[in-house]
């Protein structure tokens, strides 16, 4: 019998300092979110980071959390009830970190007597600290804990039309309401180090020109490159024109080069240029969270505003929408 496995990103128990300070330090203890040895990463984030940051998220956390708890967590479990409706087998919903595990959602499938787990990390791009981080947890968690069962990993979807379709819908509900100047999608940052550590050719990314542009088996596990063509092709779907729209980069830690631009100048950049109706969107995220709620539904509007601009339309993330979770089920079956 197979199950079906839904695993996003996870957040704290609660508003607490403590939660907090206890998620980010799971978090960012991960190897592949912080691509540094282990003493160095042991040093940065207990000394440094888990001393400062947790006060600072918590009151971000508070801005955006519901009654219900953590927005990221309840509209995964919305989406998760609406999948489980959708299909026959059983399924669990889990979380990279936090108190929703991957080890408990293996544990919920394989005593329903499930024998091979169809999973699915819940973002669109590859990137090491994110669909990565994610794949290898689930390995490792079987290995471990569950080694007759087997494992299907559903590939990043960035480029799915069905996936492309619904976002691409989902910004058509705000662009036909509004007079818009320009669309902004912003995606979440990564260091330019793990873009060259997922480069399997070790010879592609950063190291000839253009080379998102140019055919490459660095392609399959290039961030950089999927977030790229993920744009690219919702522009075409909608038919914007070239000097409608842009990229940038959200969420960068100090001290070392990220993917530019990032989303803040963008934001000063483009009210400065004269843009007055503005249009954001987060594809990198299928979920609406921390970084899209309280960075650019709230922080970003006010960057933009204060830079001259007027209007300021977030578009939401496809949440629980329920053509998303068709979609995912059909995937699942």
């Amino acid at each position: 019998m197979k199950g079906f496995l839904l695993i996003n990103l996870g957040s704290p128990d609660s508003t607490s300092i403590p939660d907090v300070k206890k998620y980010l330090d799971e978090f960012l203890m991960d190897k592949r979110v912080i691509g540094k040895s282990y003493w160095f990463r042991w040093f940065l984030v207990k000394i440094i980071i888990l001393n400062t940051r947790p006060r600072k998220s918590a009151k971000a956390y508070k801005k955006i959390w519901w009654k219900e708890g953590s927005p990221l967590i309840v509209l995964s479990q919305r989406l998760f009830e609406k999948i489980k409706k959708l299909i026959k087998i059983p399924i669990a919903l889990a979380m990279r970190y936090g108190s929703i595990s991957i080890v408990k959602g293996l544990k919920e499938l394989n005593d329903y007597g499930v024998k091979e787990v169809v999973v699915l990390p819940l973002y669109p791009h590859y990137a090491m600290s994110s669909y990565e981080t994610v794949v290898e947890k689930v390995k490792k968690e079987v290995k471990l804990n569950f080694p007759s069962l087997k494992l299907k990993i559903i590939k990043p979807f960035y480029k799915n039309k069905n996936y492309i379709k619904l976002l691409s819908n989902k910004i058509k509900e705000t662009i036909s309401k509004i007079e818009y100047d320009h669309i902004l999608f912003s995606y979440h940052g990564i260091p330019v180090s793990h873009l060259k550590i997922s480069d399997p050719t070790n010879k592609h990314c950063y190291k000839i020109k253009n080379c998102c542009s140019v055919s490459s088996q660095a392609h399959e596990t290039c961030y950089k490159h999927q977030v790229l063509e993920t744009t690219e092709l919702i522009v075409k779907e909608l038919n914007i024109d070239k000097d409608k729209y842009s990229n940038a980069f959200q969420s960068r830690l100090p001290n070392e080069a990220w993917l530019k631009p990032y989303t803040d100048n963008e934001l000063e950049r483009l009210a400065k240029k004269g843009i007055k109706n503005l249009v954001i969107v987060t594809p990198a995220f299928v979920t609406d969270c921390l970084e899209t709620l309280e960075e650019i539904a709230m922080e970003g509007k006010e960057e933009f505003l204060e830079a001259g601009g007027e209007n300021y339309h977030y578009v939401p993330c496809l949440n629980d929408d329920d053509d998303w979770a068709k979609l995912i089920a059909s995937w699942a079956k």
